[in-house]
């Protein structure tokens, strides 16, 4: 993260959050296994209920220090087994595979996804010594699930259950993989060489980083002998798909057909914040869907993804992690240093394809999520792509899977600060359980992320002197009116055909009371937002 130093307090038309009827509510159970350690940003497949876990890092946040940021102290250089129902962990080094693989699965934030028996995993960033520095690994690495699993549990060599094949277009870290038909996605990241260093490439040691700015498309040809790649055509947007550390989600689209949903993600083009607006991926191409907007949990964390075929909606359920936007108490908070919160939320999208975010009543029990993963329970009904069958969840409650490690900070806000204390890498592991009787399912609709206004104040609190921030999809006419919480207007403003995109206007305000609260509404031929600002000294 590279943060910048504004905070902003607003509440858009209804954040209002009015409670919603729910399809479903959730619920976490903490857990714990023996032995089980902190890890965070690691790959991950499943065998009969046991998990394979693979790379990722044993500490918390990065140090913004290029010498202490992703040390190799912080490397996984285990191979995991867990048995989450037998509460039993078993490992094996990493040190029994060839260098080539013991690099790469070593690091952190690779791309991942399992087809059938094997976990097809791409690239990923760690300092390689073969290499003599920080590099974004070029590797494609597949792996026998279940011959590791029973390798590791009986203590047995695992060497000869790993291929690889080298490849730049794999040299991808902070994106992710998923398969759609007989085609892999590899979609957004970016290559990054050398120390990390929040002042930028060209201070200290310095580093070359290149975002991918792709949806990269490949056929795997596997008979567990001979492992090669057919690449297709990419899918390009150096605005759009520049993105990483966020959540690409599997989907099933309001055709029934399969996709992927890149939500949110870092960093937009022009400002070092997370995209509020989502990419919609098919075997087809993509389309920006700028007519949502994402306001909880920006950075990649674990998610839950649910469809009804029933209803023709699409649910994508959050749990904690990072993001520019917070709840508290009905007010929606926006923070640019970008913290860790709490907030459970999901995207909703129905059988028009319109979208809509919800905070769900229930959160975190702390700073958690942050680079965690939600690993499915066995024997879940699920599509193809792994979505989870909602209509077929059968009885009230049903245990779908454990979020397991992620980061654990105890602040929102640590980067400046970071000494390498203030997080951690989590071991408490969370079952999860979805509960389908609704009476007790009220969420609260976030109706800023259904409007393209995308409206707001800054500085907020201030002194009177304000900016107003919109987005408009057209050119319109927009009338602006400022009032006082009794419904005093106190400005009053029509602009006339103003032009589609971004802008900014300024207001001072003449009388107005130290302490107070005002709100700005911005009103368009179909669009309303309601914005709330706190007038300071």
């Amino acid at each position: 993260m590279k943060p910048l130093f504004l905070s902003l307090l607003f509440c858009g038309i209804g954040l209002q959050l009015a409670a919603q009827s729910a399809p479903f509510n959730v619920y976490l159970e903490p857990m714990s296994i023996p032995g089980v350690g902190g890890l965070q940003s690691y790959a991950y497949g499943q065998h009969e209920g046991k998990w394979l876990i693979i790379g990722g890092r044993l500490d918390g946040l990065h140090r913004r220090q290029p010498f202490a940021a992703f040390d190799e102290a912080g490397n996984n250089n285990q191979i995991i087994v867990v048995d989450p129902e037998a509460l039993q962990k078993w490992s094996a080094p990493l040190s029994m595979l060839p260098v080539p693989f013991r690099e790469q699965l070593s690091s952190t934030n690779m791309q991942f996804y399992q087809d059938g028996d094997y976990l097809y995993i791409t690239g990923g960033y760690g300092y390689s010594n073969t290499a003599g520095k920080h590099v974004t690994y070029d590797r494609l690495t597949a792996v026998h699930v279940p011959a590791v699993i029973a390798a590791v549990v009986a203590g047995t060599d695992i060497s000869t259950y790993f291929r690889q094949l080298t490849d730049a277009q794999f040299s991808v870290t902070g994106g992710h993989l998923a398969k759609i038909y007989d085609t892999y996605y590899l979609a957004g990241g970016q290559k990054f060489e050398g120390l990390y260093n929040p002042m930028g490439p060209d201070h200290g040691p310095g580093f070359v980083q290149q975002y991918t700015d792709q949806v990269r498309r490949f056929r795997i040809d596997d008979d567990g002998i001979t492992l090669s790649v057919t690449h297709l055509q990419p899918f390009s947007d150096p605005d759009q798909l520049h993105r990483r550390d966020y959540n690409a989600v599997v989907q099933i689209m309001p055709d029934g057909q399969e996709g992927l949903t890149a939500f949110s993600g870092v960093f937009q083009k022009t400002v070092d914040l997370p995209y509020l607006n989502c990419v919609n991926i098919d075997s087809s191409g993509y389309t920006v869907n700028n007519a949502f907007s994402q306001y909880y949990n920006h950075y990649h964390c674990a998610v839950l993804p649910l469809y009804s075929g029933q209803d023709n909606a699409m649910h994508t359920v959050f749990f904690g992690g990072i993001a520019q936007f917070y709840d508290s108490l009905g007010v929606l908070v926006q923070d640019n240093n970008v913290p860790f919160v709490r907030t459970i939320a999901r995207v909703t999208r129905n059988a028009d394809g319109v979208m809509a975010e919800y905070k769900l009543p229930v959160e975190m029990p702390a700073l958690l999520g942050a680079g965690a993963e939600l690993i499915p329970a066995d024997g879940l009904p699920v599509y193809a792509n792994g979505v989870v069958k909602l209509d077929e969840l059968s009885g009230d409650t049903t245990h779908v899977g454990y979020i397991y490690g992620g980061i654990a900070s105890n602040a929102p806000n640590i980067f400046w600060t970071n000494t390498g204390v203030e997080s951690s890498a989590n071991s408490q592991i969370f079952k999860v359980f979805v509960v389908k009787n609704t009476v007790l399912a009220a969420h609260e609709l976030n109706a800023q992320s259904t409007g393209t206004l995308q409206m707001r104040i800054f500085p907020n609190p201030n002194n009177g002197v304000f900016g107003i921030k919109f987005n408009l999809p057209k050119a319109t006419q927009v009338r602006l009116t400022i009032s006082d919480n009794t419904g005093n207007i106190i400005d009053r403003e029509v602009m006339k055909n103003v032009s589609a995109g971004e802008h900014i206007i300024t207001r001072q305000l003449g009388k107005i009371a130290v302490g107070g609260t005002y709100f700005a509404t911005l009103e368009t031929e179909t669009e309303k937002a309601t914005v709330k600002t706190v007038i300071q000294e």
